[in-house]
C-alpha cells in the first residue's frame, strides 16, 4: 500500500505538516530534517518512503515538492550533535525545520514511536514515511537535502569519501579514518570516533 493521506484528513480542515529525518546514524555530517504541508488539490506522483525510491526518482521529485509544498528543512551539525547526543539533536533539526515553514501547523506527523516538543501538536506514525503522503515528501527532502550537502563536502574534505558514502560506517570510511584521523565534520561522539581519538 503506498502512503496516503488518511492521517492529514482526519485533521480536516487543521493545517499538517509532515516530519522526517536523514542521517541519525553516519559518523560524520550534520542530521537533517524536513516538515512538508502539501497542497492536497497539487500532490506530485509518487511520493514514498525515500528509501524505496532511487537516487534518481528523489532527485527527480524535490523540485516538485519544492514547487507545490510549504517546505521546512532544519540541519543540526556534528559538533551540536556531539554536545547534545544524537536524539536532542534530531528533535532540535525537527524544531527548526517546522520554525522555519511559511504557515504554523496545528499538527506535525512524525515518523517513529518518539516525537519532540513542537510549537503544535504531534502525532507519531511508526513507518510514517510509508503511510502518510507527508510524511513521505519529507523524508525525500530531508534525504536529499542531506546528500546533496554531503557531496558539497567531499570537496572539501576529499580523503574520505563523503559523496560516496554520505558519512555512513562503510569499511571504506573507516580506512579513511585511520589513515587521516577525523575531520571537523566527524562526531567525535560516536563510537568509531572515539576509539580512533582514544
Amino acid at each position: 500500500m503506498p502512503p496516503d493521506l488518511f492521517h492529514e484528513l482526519a485533521c480536516s480542515p487543521a493545517i499538517v505538516c509532515g516530519v522526517d529525518e536523514a542521517g541519525r546514524g553516519p559518523w560524520a555530517g550534520p542530521v537533517c530534517a524536513a516538515a512538508v504541508i502539501l497542497d492536497q488539490a497539487n500532490i506530485p506522483a509518487g511520493l514514498n518512503d525515500s528509501k524505496k525510491l532511487t537516487e534518481a526518482r528523489r532527485e527527480a521529485l524535490f523540485p516538485l515538492i519544492m514547487a507545490t509544498a510549504d517546505v521546512g528543512v532544519g540541519l543540526v551539525s556534528a559538533a551540536e550533535i556531539d554536545a547534545l547526543n544524537i536524539l536532542q539533536a534530531t528533535y532540535l533539526a525537527m524544531n527548526r525545520a517546522v520554525a522555519a515553514l511559511k504557515q504554523q501547523p496545528a499538527l506535525a506527523l512524525i515518523d517513529g514511536n518518539r516525537a519532540p516538543k513542537l510549537a503544535c501538536a504531534t502525532q507519531t506514525i511508526v513507518g510514517g514515511d510509508g503511510k502518510s503522503l507527508s510524511i513521505a515528501a519529507a523524508s525525500i527532502i530531508a534525504k536529499v537535502t542531506r546528500d546533496r550537502l554531503m557531496t558539497r563536502l567531499d570537496h572539501a574534505f576529499p580523503a574520505y569519501g563523503f559523496a560516496r558514502h554520505k558519512g555512513y560506517g562503510t569499511a571504506a570510511h573507516a580506512a579513511a579514518l585511520r589513515q587521516h584521523g577525523p575531520c571537523t565534520e566527524h562526531r567525535r561522539s560516536f563510537a568509531p570516533i572515539k576509539a580512533l581519538l582514544a
